[in-house]
């Protein structure tokens, strides 16, 4: 399947902004899970972690949109 210049642009532009997000709920979850919390902030750093799963499949999923599997 080929994309056009505009969906790769459009497929690129997503693809930062769910690395950023990524990225930026690693830094949550690293700083909650340094400190001691409450049994109701686990659940907190336990959803935060099922998002950053979705955002890893998401992130995949666009990196093999955009770079293809060579043929050998």
């Amino acid at each position: 399947m080929m994309l056009t210049e505009e969906e790769i642009t459009n497929a690129r532009a997503t693809l930062n902004e769910l690395q950023v997000e990524h990225r930026d709920l690693n830094l949550i979850v690293e700083h909650l899970s340094s400190t001691p919390l409450p049994e109701q902030d686990q659940l907190l750093i336990h959803r935060l972690k099922k998002r950053k799963l979705l955002l890893k499949d998401k992130i995949y999923q666009l990196e093999r949109l955009l770079v293809p599997d060579i043929p050998a």
